[in-house]
């Protein structure tokens, strides 16, 4: 029996990186996209590029997710596609860790997709239909040193996705983690002049996103691990 086609995506933690990639690439695909993140105005301009809705929204307030999934619903209709791609990092040596913000970056980096999540959720099943993306980090899997704030959200969020893609994938959801090993290409980071493609390159990443939103339910990826040609394992 043929899979239904997903018709509209909804990216939560929108920048000016991976998820404009993805906005693009989607949007090209013939999703109709809503874009989401704590300011609104940041997104104009990428909106109107793509032909994509802006809302704001803080991933970790209740009250502000649930205003979410309605408006875009209304504006676009319930969202068959979400990722959630917001996270917050805070740095340095373990015993000067301001504990306030490591709550918070555990908050946004993995809290945060699970209400996502469980609101895409409370939608899809009783269409048997949805797929939910989660980035990752090299953080998903590797703890750095002065980085724990990071490794405990990014640790949390891969859980909670492979938790999710056992209980979901029988119930048509098709629930997974990209692990994104590597920096990200930007105009801010470009690749060494004696480097080449030794950065992750953004829209290369957004067609990993595509190809899992493709994959035939026999044989579903719950996890991908990107990483550049050049990056260490």
């Amino acid at each position: 029996m043929p899979q239904a086609a997903y018709r509209t995506a909804l990216l939560v933690g929108v920048g000016s990186g991976l998820s404009a990639s993805l906005a693009r690439l989607l949007g090209k695909a013939g999703l109709k996209v809503a874009l989401a993140a704590r300011r609104a105005a940041n997104l104009t301009a990428l909106a109107q590029e793509t032909g994509a809705k802006s809302f704001a929204c803080d991933a970790t307030n209740r009250a502000d997710l649930a205003k979410l999934f309605a408006d875009v619903e209304t504006a676009l209709g319930t969202p068959d596609v979400v990722v959630y791609n917001a996270s917050y990092r805070t740095r340095g040596p373990f015993v000067e860790l301001d504990p306030d913000e490591v709550a918070k970056s555990i908050a946004v980096s993995a809290f945060g997709g699970f209400l996502v999540a469980q609101e895409a959720v409370k939608r899809m099943l009783p269409k048997n239909h949805g797929a939910i993306l989660f980035t990752g980090a090299s953080a998903s899997v590797k703890g750095y040193a002065q980085s724990a704030p990071f490794a405990m959200g990014k640790f949390a969020l891969r859980g909670l996705a492979q938790s999710m893609a056992r209980e979901l994938a029988p119930q048509g959801i098709h629930v997974a983690h990209i692990v994104v090993d590597g920096g990200i290409r930007s105009e801010r980071r470009p690749d060494p002049p004696d480097k080449p493609d030794s950065m992750l390159d953004p829209d290369a990443i957004a067609q990993s996103y595509l190809h899992l939103l493709q994959q035939p339910r026999s044989a579903w990826a719950w996890e991908i691990e990107l990483r550049p040609w050049l990056e260490k394992f």
